[in-house]
């Protein structure tokens, strides 16, 4: 057995999944049969720091929606020493409450109270809500909704001590106005570096609008109006787009949420985008 790499700086994750062989071909869905051995694999390469991933499908099974998952979570966690601080919940825009009505809208507001809970047994303090893609909000309507919502929930999260942040598609001036809404620090921004990159947006001009508000950073690579690709081969200018971000004060943690490796070596890749990302940090901090 190959010995553990030396820890690396404790601000620096990754996204669940990225250690198993995809699912059905998607690059991002919870790993069923894999998702206990990304503990041990993640401390090989030294990274120990994870962001957990929940879905839509199967939400009932996931261990996290579960006394004995959260046990068997914890277990891992401290026998490996990774540690799960945030959470994707890719299942909000797969489902999002703040597009149906009625008895629906009450039924998936259920889930998101449930899914707070076990964040908040689990020790989980963040939750990521994409308004994107399918989650995106398309109107002032929808938007009143999911304001309404949350603020109504705020004391509730603030008790459990999770954070709601968001990853959207708004431009900078947009972003800033929405996030003004909702109160610091139980809600926040989730400034994804791809998604940004691809729609061609200045992360100058987002980190000066709303860079006090951000506390998660997702890392990947885009192409202009494409898709993710390996890291220092789309549209992200890597370097200078984190050498914002630190130098704008922020110090929380830089989550890979990086393009699937072409064959099996799911550890190599990311060590190799693990060894980066350390890189561009070091240059933004002038070491």
């Amino acid at each position: 057995m190959s010995a553990a790499a030396p820890p690396l700086p404790a601000n620096i994750g990754f996204m669940q999944g990225r250690l198993s062989p995809m699912v059905d071909g998607k690059i991002q869905a919870f790993p069923w049969d894999h998702w206990q051995d990304e503990f041990a694999a993640a401390a090989t390469i030294g990274l120990s720091v994870m962001e957990w991933t929940l879905d839509q499908d199967r939400l009932d099974e996931n261990p996290l929606m579960r006394a004995d998952g959260r046990a068997r979570i914890a277990a891992l966690s401290a026998r490996h020493g990774v540690v799960v601080t945030s959470l994707t919940g890719d299942l909000f825009m797969q489902a999002p409450f703040w597009k149906a009505q009625g008895a629906e809208r009450q039924e998936l507001l259920d889930v998101f109270d449930a899914v707070v809970q076990a964040c908040s047994q689990a020790g989980i303090g963040m939750i990521v809500v994409p308004l994107v893609d399918n989650g995106r909000l398309e109107n002032a309507h929808q938007t009143a909704i999911l304001l309404e919502a949350l603020l109504a929930r705020q004391q509730k999260l603030v008790d459990q001590r999770v954070a709601v942040i968001f990853e959207s598609d708004f431009a900078p001036e947009a972003l800033a106005g929405f996030i003004a809404r909702l109160p610091a620090p139980v809600f926040g921004i989730n400034y994804d570096i791809g998604n940004s990159a691809a729609l061609g947006y200045d992360p100058l001009a987002e980190i000066a609008a709303y860079g006090e508000r951000v506390v998660n950073v997702h890392v990947k690579d885009r192409r202009l109006g494409g898709t993710t690709v390996a890291l220092g081969t789309g549209a992200a200018r890597l370097p200078q787009t984190i050498g914002t971000i630190s130098r704008s004060g922020y110090r929380g943690r830089y989550i890979l949420q990086t393009a699937r490796a072409r064959d099996d070596d799911h550890q190599g890749v990311l060590a190799q985008y693990r060894g980066m990302l350390i890189d561009y940090l070091a240059a933004s901090h002038g070491t």
